[in-house]
């Protein structure tokens, strides 16, 4: 297991940054903004750093990718940055299921106190489930369509991979082998 010591631990985070950019990028446009990304991307490569075991025998980079590609898959599988609590989310959907019918009972729309008489929780909590039911709408979307502006960013993706794989290819050559390819 990793035995690093803060300064260490820092100092391989801080090294493989570019690892984060890198998967970043493969997810750049699909729903979610660049910076939500990133964070998440750094969540693996803190979570990569405190288990990596050098022990084994493989590059930190082989074993960080995957964990940053988990986490970023995560924040799509979860629906975005917004994390809301299963009981939120059931008590909106419990809320959307009785207001067609206290909307036809009433006449009008119900109030937050008659939803709460009606379902057992607090006005509270019915107001706190209402607003996490609601879509999420983009900051920087470009009006009505809610469509986030992409900054076009060439990406380095394939260069990157294949510095990296030279590097590793490289490693497993004899030491004159390598000097006569750097000379080269």
């Amino acid at each position: 297991m990793n035995t690093l010591t803060p300064p260490a631990y820092h100092a391989r985070v801080e090294e493989n940054m570019g690892l984060v950019h890198t998967c970043c990028h493969r997810f750049a446009g699909k729903g979610i903004e660049y910076d939500d990304l990133f964070g998440a991307g750094c969540v693996g490569l803190c979570k990569a750093a405190k288990g990596f075991d050098p022990n084994l025998g493989y590059r930190f980079s082989t074993y960080a990718v995957p964990l940053i590609l988990g986490e970023i898959r995560r924040l799509f599988r979860d629906g975005g940055s917004v994390k809301v609590s299963r009981s939120v989310k059931e008590l909106g959907l419990a809320v959307n299921r009785i207001l067609p019918l206290l909307r036809e009972q009433l006449g009008r729309e119900p109030t937050l106190q008659e939803l709460s008489q009606t379902l057992g929780s607090s006005p509270e909590q019915i107001s706190e489930a209402l607003c996490a039911a609601q879509p999420v709408l983009s900051l920087s979307g470009n009006g009505e369509e809610q469509r986030p502006w992409e900054i076009p960013v060439a990406s380095k993706e394939d260069e990157i991979c294949d510095h990296q794989a030279l590097r590793q290819a490289l490693a497993h050559l004899p030491d004159a082998d390598q000097k006569l390819i750097h000379l080269r």
